[in-house]
């Protein structure tokens, strides 16, 4: 809105056009995702009709276009395919490599991004804690927790490796580590992205008990439960079927 205020705080609203709305959003949007172009979008739109219910009923939403209700609308949902445990144990004990081995477990067991991954530094890393600087959601910091066994093999690593305490621990950049994680999934024919070995972390953790804050607050470090939920897989019949059966048998 302070974008939107500098933009247009000079021209009189009612001869603010659509092209313009669109030209600005497209503009203060670009490479952001669907949802949050059109929550900016909701939010312009939310202003100009609380305008023309306040001051002027004969007023013009510029927003109530076509072109940017087709623009910027929702997101059509995708239904992810969740990696089982034993196929995401096989994916990471058939890799050789201790580094790009660590790097899919900060992933599968530590529900890390990508590119947390990468910016992590040997200073970083305390015992089962890993600690973000500048995290994705905002925040000044956030604490990644991982399994004492990988926080070990962590440990040795950047031991082994003389990393020195404010260097990355993994000095790649984000094209070189998607090929790893997708020469990982092909070595046993599955085809995976990094942000499916997050989801696996989720999804796995929730179908063993624990409960969704853990998995919200802890393990993707979410600001809401909501968003939680679009992470974790659809129940099939089978499993449903396994479930009912192990509570109720």
């Amino acid at each position: 809105m302070d974008r939107f205020s500098s933009r247009f705080g000079d021209q009189d609203l009612q001869s603010v056009t659509p092209d313009q709305i669109l030209t600005f959003l497209v503009q203060i949007t670009e490479g952001q995702k669907q949802t949050t172009k059109r929550f900016k979008y909701i939010l312009l739109k939310t202003l100009f009709n609380f305008i023309k219910n306040a001051t002027d009923s004969s007023f013009v939403n510029p927003c109530d276009s076509n072109l940017l209700k087709k623009t910027f609308r929702h997101s059509k949902g995708r239904q992810w395919s969740i990696i089982e445990k034993d196929v995401m144990d096989e994916i990471i004990f058939k890799t050789d490599n201790p580094r790009n081995r660590l790097m899919l477990e900060l992933m599968a067991r530590g529900g890390m991004r990508i590119g947390e991954v990468l910016k992590l530094r040997a200073m970083d890393v305390e015992d089962c804690k890993l600690f973000l600087i500048n995290p994705k959601s905002g925040r000044q910091n956030e604490v990644v927790f991982i399994p004492k066994k990988v926080a070990d093999r962590l440990r040795e690593y950047i031991r082994l490796k003389n990393i020195t305490a404010d260097e990355k621990i993994f000095p790649i950049g984000y094209t070189r580590a998607r090929q790893v994680v997708k020469k990982a999934g092909r070595k046993i024919g599955v085809e995976i992205s990094p942000h499916d070995l997050r989801r696996h972390a989720a999804t796995y953790a929730s179908r063993s008990g624990a409960p969704i804050e853990i998995v919200s607050k802890i393990i993707l470090r979410h600001a809401n439960l909501s968003t939680t939920q679009r992470y974790l897989g659809k129940v099939s019949d089978s499993e449903a079927m396994r479930w009912i059966e192990n509570i109720f048998s």
